[in-house]
């Protein structure tokens, strides 16, 4: 396991900017080409796993995304064979001693409402591995391609986690109550097959190359009325008010659970290659 670099935000001075050579990012690749805005997760010796810092990046990113009037729609991907391993489990132990837990998680909440609020088109690429928020961000996205080696999992509540990023309304809403209970509570992985017949993922790419595709839908996009297409989305996502609350009461619950005893077991017994032992905390 990869430790996740000191958690920090982006500098106020660069916080309004539409300037995108302002956007230089550690682990992030930010590059803009004929109105596309691609944002390339990039650590992928940590099979692009995130941190606080990375996630206040993402947040900026997409906040500049829907400033600036040059960005037409973004793709979200990983970079190399993985899309993003989730939360950097260094960080989970390393919140479980702060005093002020809800300071230093603030970026990952920021990034989830940034891609919640985009008025433009978000479309989400995927290789390998989207643990975690690698599959609850889905439900924030427009477009969902993966290709045959993508890895879906939500593995909370066999961490001692709830969910996060509105994802115990989006998901219900998109899949149905019973499938998302399975998803959620057995916490085991499931493939690109089953994420298309759930309706987690709107295509896999069999043929081509799953970015080449996503690049092909966000040129597509760009060349569109921007004014219609923001304006269509605002009307399929009309309860975004409650979709935002979700995420503030989910948020509150699940840091709660960073300082639960559970989660360090579960953390203990993932690095010592041993099943996690709850009992110890019944009754």
């Amino acid at each position: 396991m990869n430790s996740a670099p000191n958690p920090q935000t982006p500098s106020n001075s660069t916080e309004d900017s539409t300037d995108l050579h302002d956007l230089a990012f550690e682990h992030l690749k930010v590059s803009l080409d004929a109105g596309v805005l691609t944002l390339m997760i990039d650590r992928p010796a940590a099979k692009n796993a995130l941190y606080g810092k990375l996630y206040a990046h993402l947040a900026h990113a997409l906040e500049f995304a829907e400033r600036s009037p040059e960005v037409k729609n973004v793709i979200l991907r990983g970079a190399g064979a993985d899309f993003t391993a989730g939360n950097d489990l260094d960080e989970f132990i390393a919140f479980s001693q702060m005093s002020d837990i809800k300071d230093a998680a603030l970026p990952a909440f920021r990034f989830i409402k940034a891609a919640a609020t985009l008025s433009k088109p978000l479309i989400i690429a995927i290789k390998g591995v989207a643990i975690g928020i690698g599959t609850t961000i889905l439900c924030h996205a427009d477009f969902v391609y993966c290709d045959d080696t993508a890895v879906f999992a939500l593995p909370f509540v066999s961490l001692g986690l709830t969910p996060e990023a509105g994802m115990t309304r989006l998901m219900t809403q998109q899949i149905g109550y019973l499938r998302t209970c399975e998803l959620l509570f057995c916490a085991k992985k499931f493939d690109a097959a089953l994420a298309k017949d759930y309706g987690l993922i709107s295509h896999i790419t069999h043929d081509t190359d799953v970015y080449e595709h996503a690049q092909n839908t966000a040129r597509a996009l760009a060349a569109l009325p921007m004014s219609a297409l923001t304006a269509s989305k605002r009307l399929l996502r009309q309860d975004l008010d409650e979709t935002l609350a979700c995420i503030d009461k989910e948020g509150e619950v699940f840091l709660e659970r960073l300082r639960s005893k559970e989660l360090l077991e579960a953390i203990s017994a993932f690095r010592e290659k041993r099943p996690a032992d709850f009992s110890q905390f019944d009754g």
